[in-house]
């Protein structure tokens, strides 16, 4: 079992979809900053993705240089952070890796860095989560968990549809499949996901190329969360994290669910749940 998180440790997500003519460069500069951290950050040529945790002061002071070094050209300037609080500790390490995608989709050419070309998606596709809680009741709206499904058979949105996908990399492939027929029932999609990420990476190839009036969940369920006390009226379960606190409920507190609780016995799932134990076991020892 994992080792309590010490008082005021707090978790830490983040990314950004920016163009960065150097990531390794990028790489190396994170290197430095995160260095009294644990946790993950993915650098790639679209943008950085990261999850860290540690005490608040530790949090902010990398939370401002990362945003303010000079070294990184302001790339990263106005980056949301989203905190919640640990009982656990979600991670025992820090590593910075540099990546082809910080997020894969595994459509070519497909990035989550805005053009400047007017096909773009406007700013009217990011809702508010008090604008969300209004959309997802219309008639003409359809909800697409833009997750995994064991992130959506642990909870979702009520009335959310679940693509049963097992990887992000076929999430695609069922939209190219269900266009069609939102298109004809004249709908509109509203897709969500944890944090934002994979439906910022979407949400722009689905409006341009699978011709869908589409709209995102802004900072996705984690957001949602931070901004609705009584997000409970339209959540149901819990939601999956990407780390040794497996899941949080609506008011961002962990829960007493365990990586067992979470996977069945698919083979895709069996290999995550393994990973899930060897990264619990990877517990530091005391001397």
């Amino acid at each position: 079992m994992s080792a309590p998180a010490p008082a005021a440790y707090l978790h830490s997500s983040f990314y950004k979809f920016v163009r960065l003519p150097d990531p390794d460069h990028v790489v190396e500069v994170l290197r430095e900053l995160v260095a009294p951290l644990t946790g993950s950050i993915l650098v790639a040529e679209e943008g950085i993705s990261g999850a860290l945790a540690a005490e608040a002061e530790a949090l902010a002071t990398f939370e401002h240089a990362v945003q303010h070094d000079p070294r990184l050209n302001g790339a990263f300037a106005g980056m949301v952070f989203k905190h919640s609080a640990c009982a656990t500790r979600p991670f025992w390490k820090v590593r910075v890796h540099r990546k082809k995608e910080i997020v894969a989709l595994g459509v070519e050419g497909v990035t989550g860095v805005a053009d400047t070309e007017p096909r773009q998606r406007t700013d009217r596709t990011h809702v508010s989560p008090q604008q969300w809680r209004e959309l997802i009741q219309r008639d003409d709206v359809v909800v697409i968990d833009n997750r995994n499904h064991f992130e959506y058979r642990l909870g979702r949105f009520k009335n959310a549809i679940d693509p049963k996908v097992d990887n992000f990399r076929d999430f695609p492939s069922y939209l190219q499949a269900m266009a069609p027929q939102w298109k004809a029932e004249g709908k509109r999609v509203a897709m969500y996901c944890t944090g934002g990420i994979r439906c910022e990476k979407t949400g722009a190839w689905m409006q341009n190329d699978l011709g869908l009036d589409v709209f995102q969940l802004d900072g996705g369920i984690v957001s949602y969360f931070q901004a609705l006390p009584d997000a409970d009226r339209d959540w149901e379960g819990e939601c999956f994290v990407f780390d040794n606190r497996v899941a949080i409920d609506t008011r961002l507190q962990e829960t007493g669910t365990t990586a067992e609780q979470v996977y069945n016995n698919s083979p895709d799932e069996a290999w995550r749940l393994a990973r899930a134990r060897r990264l619990d076991s990877a517990e530091p020892k005391s001397s």
